[in-house]
């Protein structure tokens, strides 16, 4: 299963959702208008009644707002996706590093098992021709040694499938954790930019001003969850090319035997599958997402 391709889905998945938002703008400027109505009717009246002057410049907030809301998709979603974008791109270069350098070392401590066991004098138990021209070459009279290869190859190959399917196992979850936490985000991302003209509405009107912080706060947090999952995917990559460069280093020295155990690698994707989902947790640390005290110091 290629799990870029389906990432890929979800971020086109995004791109074709965002024109929706365009079906609350209307809604959206009938709100934003009666806010705004309200909102300059009694600072001119407060205004009038005290006998002061009137201050126009915070009068242009409702107006500041409701251009927002006119043109949301370019002015506001396409301007914080312009600005964010760069970082999501430097994370994953980071990452696409990372993979190719575990991907070079793999290849090469492979590589090194093959020649270990050339030494050890057990090509046979990783290589099937050598394997079969080993039997072609023993007689009868071998059957003791042809049975104990036999046993001895069958065993091997049954602790590295067994090892295999663990390691695809967790691999899989590892993987789906990934593909979960970039779901949900996309999700979260389309539902704030489908609702978002409604929450700026909101934010003219008397009590609600902290609505138009937290919903940027709140979007701005989400859309980090991507690039701290790669950073979070590029430290576990980082972990594994480390483990292989001290496999590659035991391997080259001619008297040490591999025994091919990954459980190591098995561990730290398991503290991966944890750490995903501690993602969102991370994003907050990043960009304050507001709350209710905010809302009621507002």
């Amino acid at each position: 299963m290629n799990f870029d391709n389906l990432h890929q889905i979800l971020a086109n998945l995004y791109q074709e959702m965002l024109p929706l938002c365009g079906n609350m703008i209307g809604v959206a400027k009938g709100l934003a208008g009666l806010g705004a109505l309200f909102y300059v009717a009694y600072r001119v009246w407060q205004a009038l009644s005290r006998a002061e002057p009137i201050d126009v410049f915070p009068l242009l907030r409702p107006f500041a707002i409701g251009l927002c809301i006119m043109f949301f998709p370019t002015l506001v979603l396409g301007t914080i996706n312009a600005v964010m974008s760069p970082i999501v791109k430097g994370t994953n270069s980071i990452l696409v590093s990372q993979t190719l350098d575990m991907k070079a070392y793999q290849k090469q401590k492979e590589d090194l098992e093959y020649e270990a066991r050339v030494r050890e004098g057990k090509a046979w138990l990783v290589d099937d021709q050598v394997y079969d021209q080993k039997m072609k070459e023993l007689g009868i009279t071998d059957a003791g040694e042809v049975v104990s290869m036999w046993g001895e190859r069958l065993w091997y190959d049954i602790k590295m499938w067994f090892r295999q399917v663990i390691r695809d196992f967790f691999e899989l979850l590892f993987n789906a954790s990934a593909l979960v936490i970039d779901t949900i985000r996309t999700f979260f991302l389309v539902v704030l930019a489908i609702l978002g003209p409604i929450a700026f509405a909101f934010s003219v009107y008397d009590g609600f001003q902290s609505t138009l912080t937290q919903w940027i706060a709140r979007y701005i947090s989400v859309y980090l969850w991507l690039p701290i999952s790669d950073i979070f995917s590029s430290i576990l990559a980082r972990i594994q090319v480390l483990m292989l460069q001290q496999d590659v280093a035991l391997l080259e020295n001619p008297n040490y035997i591999p025994d091919g155990s990954n459980g190591v690698y098995i561990v730290f994707l398991i503290i991966g599958i944890i750490g995903y989902f501690t993602i969102p947790s991370v994003a907050g640390w990043v960009i304050q997402a507001g709350g209710m005290g905010n809302a009621t110091s507002a």
